[in-house]
């Protein structure tokens, strides 16, 4: 198992960002997003589970999820987030730490989104670290809206159902504000890349 470092934060903070970066010196990046995407592809298991527990609507009719339909859905109706959870996040639990034993880099970052201390110190015991990566609210706004095509109140809306920096505060072993440009950026991940190298 290599050395793995769990990256989360608030919603269009900029870890997929931090990520890329580091990928870029040979780091490979194990994405729950991307584990997700994959579950509820057409035939798979856990998009079955949805369209019997959440409802058929949210299926297309070439098989594929609306997951722009689901995703206002669940924001509106709290016991419908709860069952798609159950669904999908011990699946992405699963495979996360599946990727992560196969990982052949120096170290592994494993992006997990919806990371909370509570969840970190049971399901993810075996990661060795914790990135937090935050953003002021008005540029995760700005962000959310120009890459979901989302409006100001459903950006919000997705801001207010996360966790607040002060309570993942508590699981963070590194902390990067992400408020200033690229360059900046990557000189931050470069650096921690570098402390990670060292550690692992």
């Amino acid at each position: 198992m290599p050395f793995c470092v769990a990256v989360s934060g608030g919603i269009a903070s900029g870890k997929s960002s931090v990520c890329s970066l580091i990928q870029n010196s040979g780091i490979e990046v194990i994405d729950a997003d991307m584990i997700a995407r994959e579950l509820v592809q057409p035939g798979q298991p856990a998009l079955q589970d949805i369209a019997q527990q959440i409802g058929p609507q949210f299926i297309q009719t070439d098989g594929h999820l609306d997951r722009t339909l689901l995703r206002e859905h669940v924001f509106a109706n709290q016991a419908d987030k709860i069952r798609l959870e159950n669904i999908l996040h011990p699946r992405i639990q699963a495979e996360l730490f599946r990727q992560s034993q196969q990982a052949k880099s120096a170290y592994a970052l494993v992006a997990i989104p919806l990371l909370s201390p509570a969840i970190r110190n049971t399901s993810y015991a075996w990661i060795n670290r914790t990135l937090i990566v935050e953003a002021p609210e008005e540029m995760q706004l700005q962000r959310i809206m120009a890459r979901d095509g989302s409006s100001m109140a459903l950006a919000k809306a997705m801001i207010a159902t996360q966790l607040r920096f002060s309570e993942r505060l508590p699981m963070a072993d590194d902390v990067l504000i992400n408020d200033a440009n690229l360059a900046q950026l990557h000189e931050w991940a470069t650096r921690l890349h570098r402390q990670y190298l060292q550690m692992a």
